[in-house]
């Protein structure tokens, strides 16, 4: 992320630039960088109908993979890799005017998205001090698993990073496939189809950064009105409407109507009921033909409802984002156009309800010390899982904790 000096002066300028840099031959190529530890999946960026987009050296690949592994993708494999990495990543940065920060894809459950990236932010925190490091992450999902290891990686990974990552917001495959399924009516949903409502919210959360708006937010604000506690900072993703191409023409839908579709629990992005915990904060971004009387409105609406509820050491209050550039939807896609959407950030207690899931996971693999030599080969020790295992359980009384906070005296008033 750029954020240009003379922001103020050349606004429309400023905004491309943002995600943008204009190559020496005049072409302007995404600030992106892909990388893999096997080369089958950025090799098919290589030679995809996007070739062009990308520089070159924004596409790095390994010969062998990390299979499924985080001890490869951090030790091992990784390691041979990083300088590299971090050498493509350096020149991206300098042409940067004001570099705000780094925005990070992948996810929990592969030996790359854990161990690599575990890495990776280690040396971006050295490199780069505290610039901002914002994750986008697909989190274990309940029933549906890539990978049999997949508890051992995630809870190693989200140990390693709680440090380095400044907010994390997080996905999961089985949301995503129940909302293809159920209300996009998708008998099979791909990769194409879950990836497009998860590009959907990244639009809406970046849209304040490339394009001008009247009330627009800052990345570093989300980090600032989401994030209580250093380690409290895993907000679940919600988005509204999600409504299907061929329905579009039958439904409109007003600023009250998707706000209250995104409290609702079909439409979060990760398998976790709101309804069981408590918003310790929550930020409603809203593109498209919106005005801040009908945000303002329909706010008060769910407010009056007691629907809602937050923790009783945190004013009920809503960071918002209005941004009047409609959404773009995907040519071809499952979702519809339409006049306007919400994407919703909201850390809430009941986050911990995934993070005992995937504790449970791990616990009864590790009970039977099963699959333990294929991370003990690589040069990992035991001693390792315990500490990460501790930290997690040291996660969970985290939430459990500011749930209950200042709860032994009524008399608080906030």
């Amino acid at each position: 992320m750029d954020r240009l000096e003379n922001a103020k002066m050349v606004p429309m300028a400023a905004s491309f630039n943002t995600f943008f840099c204009e190559s020496r031959a005049g072409k302007h190529v995404p600030r992106a960088f892909f990388m893999d530890l096997e080369p089958t999946v950025i090799d098919g960026i290589r030679t995809g109908k996007y070739r062009s987009l990308f520089h070159p050296e924004q596409l790095v690949s390994g010969k062998e993979d990390a299979a499924n592994s985080y001890a490869r993708g951090h030790y091992s494999v990784g390691s041979e890799i990083i300088d590299l990495v971090l050498e493509r990543i350096r020149k991206l940065a300098e042409p940067c005017n004001g570099l705000q920060g780094f925005l990070i894809f992948r996810s929990f459950g592969g030996g790359t998205g854990s161990g690599f990236t575990s890495l990776l932010m280690e040396q971006l925190s050295i490199h780069y001090g505290r610039k901002t490091k914002l994750e986008f992450c697909v989190y274990p999902a309940p029933r549906i698993s890539t990978a049999v290891v997949e508890p051992y990686n995630s809870v190693l990974t989200t140990h390693a990073t709680l440090e380095h990552s400044d907010c994390t917001f997080m996905v999961d495959n089985e949301a995503l496939y129940d909302i293809c399924h159920h209300q996009l009516g998708i008998e099979r949903p791909s990769y194409t189809s879950i990836n497009g409502l998860v590009g959907q919210a990244v639009s809406s959360i970046t849209a304040s950064l490339r394009f001008e708006g009247p009330l627009n937010v800052d990345l570093i604000e989300f980090q600032t009105n989401l994030v209580p506690y250093p380690r409290i900072h895993f907000p679940m993703t919600a988005f509204a409407p999600i409504v299907s191409a061929d329905k579009a023409y039958h439904k409109t839908f007003s600023v009250s109507d998707i706000t209250t579709a995104c409290f609702e629990f079909s439409n979060q992005l990760v398998k976790c009921d709101p309804r069981l915990g408590q918003y310790m904060a929550c930020c409603l971004l809203y593109r498209g033909d919106v005005v801040p009387k009908d945000v303002n409105a329909a706010i008060a609406a769910m407010k009056s409802r007691h629907s809602i509820q937050f923790v009783d050491w945190c004013p009920t209050g809503f960071k918002v984002g209005i941004n009047n550039h409609p959404p773009t939807m995907m040519p071809g896609g499952h979702l519809a156009k339409v006049q306007r959407a919400v994407c919703m950030l909201s850390n809430t207690t009941a986050v911990v309800e995934a993070w005992a899931r995937l504790d449970h996971k791990f616990d009864l693999m590790y009970a039977k010390k099963a699959f333990l030599h294929w991370y003990i080969r690589e040069g990992m020790e035991e001693g390792e899982f315990l500490e990460a295992r501790e930290d997690l359980a040291a996660l969970e009384r985290d939430y459990e904790e500011v749930g209950q906070s200042l709860r032994y005296d009524g008399k608080n008033e906030y």
